[in-house]
């Protein structure tokens, strides 16, 4: 079964009554239920929502993602259990203590799969992309050539076509911040299926960042950005949509757990695809394999 993103901007307040999530609209007392076990995630942006306490514990027992909207609509934070498989501390030793070899040949298999779905983008845009696959083809263990970063070079120059000055940037000039909304709800995603399969999102393989609470995530997120990529190019270039503002943009970008990716040769959203990978990730670090379970755009 398709699990749910909720998406709540306007004032509410949520209660729970037989394992079901109740939202209950102020302006005329409505009352809609969902059962809490078809969410996956759930998105606060407005100041006057209310919540009790015990839809909150509600939330982490079903594994729900809960992102919390700061007031220029961008997500801000991300409500996770401390607890959620039966063999989470092993896993977590497990994970601290992989090798180098391990890290590297895992980042490898990340940055190639990355590489390929931005030139599959790039590719279905009518853009030579016989540059990024010699990138993707040279990656090696570790990527310590820094493909990733060559490619991406090119890859952004390229990707607007109605921007040809864009540059990607965390605070740069819009579409950026469509970039930076659709990653964060890919990350919040990803960070769920790293509890849920034992692993704990901060720990990465390649991110190290100090400040960072989400390294893990950050790393296994990186193939599936073109998807995002793919679909703020669709805003920008179709419709000229810039700014977050726009109802018509954020529901778009809420929509991305829904998209359907590649997986061995099957169709999955993009929900279930991250699963399905944060969980090879897992018998990775147990050692019952070295392949990771990577989604592909073509």
């Amino acid at each position: 079964m398709q699990k749910r993103t909720l998406y709540f901007a306007s004032p509410a307040y949520l209660q729970t009554e037989l394992e079901q999530l109740c939202f209950t609209n102020p302006h005329n007392d409505d009352v809609i239920k969902t059962p809490i076990e078809d969410i996956a995630m759930v998105v606060l942006d407005h100041p006057r929502i209310k919540i009790t306490h015990c839809t909150l514990n509600k939330f982490l027992s079903y594994h729900v993602a809960m992102v919390i909207c700061n007031d220029k609509r961008m997500p801000a934070g991300l409500l996770l259990p401390f607890e959620s498989h039966t063999d989470q501390t092993r896993r977590f030793h497990l994970q601290v203590e992989a090798s180098e070899p391990l890290k590297k040949n895992l980042w490898q298999q990340l940055v190639v799969m990355k590489i390929h779905n931005q030139a599959s983008l790039l590719k279905t845009l009518q853009i030579p992309v016989d540059f990024m696959l010699q990138c993707e083809h040279s990656v090696s263990s570790g990527d310590q050539y820094n493909n990733e970063a060559v490619a991406a070079a090119y890859y952004w120059r390229r990707l607007f076509k109605t921007i040809p000055e864009f540059k990607r940037e965390r605070f740069g000039n819009p579409p950026n911040m469509l970039l930076n909304y659709g990653y964060t709800i890919l990350r919040s995603m990803t960070a769920r299926a790293l509890v849920m399969s034992g692993l704990h999102p901060t720990f990465g393989i390649h991110h190290h960042n100090k400040y960072n609470a989400y390294c893990l995530a950050d790393d296994l997120m990186e193939p599936y950005r073109p998807f995002v990529d793919k679909i703020v190019c669709e805003l920008v270039q179709d419709n000229n949509y810039y700014l977050l503002d726009d109802l018509t943009v954020r529901k778009k970008l809420l929509a991305i757990p829904l998209v359907e990716v590649m997986l061995h040769n099957q169709k999955f959203n993009i929900m279930t695809a991250i699963e399905y990978s944060a969980h090879s990730l897992a018998s990775c670090f147990l050692g019952d394999t070295r392949k990771l379970n990577l989604p592909c755009m073509d």
